[in-house]
């Protein structure tokens, strides 16, 4: 404090130091920031920027407001203005805009995928409609019978899982290298996904598995 300090041509005495403050996106590293104070409003103009806080509520007055006290100053130079929560807004607008189509993507993936397992099980519960018959008489239960027909199903999601997970972590953590700051990819990420993978698919072929286990074995025996 109080020291002389020069950037470039200009110079000046150090009045107050800040804690680092993030002015550009957050794909890039912090840089070091000088503010001077300019008295002469024409070098202001051509190198300067006014930040206001003002009531929401009342946008309209308070820009006319500004525009008046500006113009009042600085008749050379145009009014132009721009709102905070804009300018970070156009920072990551394409970060929306992918998270958006991911998004949409994969909502319907999820969708045809279900559609995908619903017509296999309809046709392999088919398939195995004596079998599921011929081990009701024999004692088993319905649920040991769902159980039966659903695992054969979970098992190819457990092994897609395996084999998604390492993909998703190189291209999340890929990502996440375009960023400066950025958050470590936890565990409970993949965790979690799976386990909502595996609930969708228990949804999806439990409704032909249960029928299946509750059918008349009687019926099922007569099949063919």
């Amino acid at each position: 404090m109080g020291k002389q300090f020069s950037c470039g041509k200009r110079k000046g005495t150090i009045i107050g130091v800040m804690k680092n403050a993030h002015f550009r996106s957050l794909h890039l590293e912090i840089k070091p920031l000088v503010f001077f104070m300019m008295e002469d409003v024409l070098e202001a103009t051509q190198y300067g920027v006014v930040l206001i806080k003002i009531n929401g509520e009342k946008t309209k007055e308070a820009l006319a407001k500004i525009q008046s006290v500006w113009e009042s100053l600085n008749p050379i130079s145009p009014f132009e203005y721009h709102f905070l929560d804009q300018k970070y807004d156009s920072l990551y607008r394409k970060e929306q805009q992918i998270g958006t189509i991911l998004n949409s993507f994969t909502l319907f993936a999820v969708i045809i995928s279900c559609l995908g397992l619903f017509g296999l099980a309809s046709f392999l519960t088919e398939q195995r409609t004596i079998e599921s018959g011929i081990r009701k008489v024999l004692g088993a239960s319905e649920s040991g019978i769902a159980v039966l027909l659903s695992k054969q199903f979970i098992k190819w999601v457990l092994i897609a899982n395996i084999f998604a997970r390492p993909t998703a972590y190189f291209i999340m953590n890929k990502w996440l290298q375009s960023f400066a700051y950025r958050i470590n990819i936890g565990v409970w990420m993949f965790v979690l996904s799976a386990v909502l993978a595996m609930g969708i698919a228990l949804i999806t072929v439990s409704y032909q598995a249960f029928k299946a286990a509750r059918a008349n074995p009687i019926d099922s025996l007569r099949y063919e």
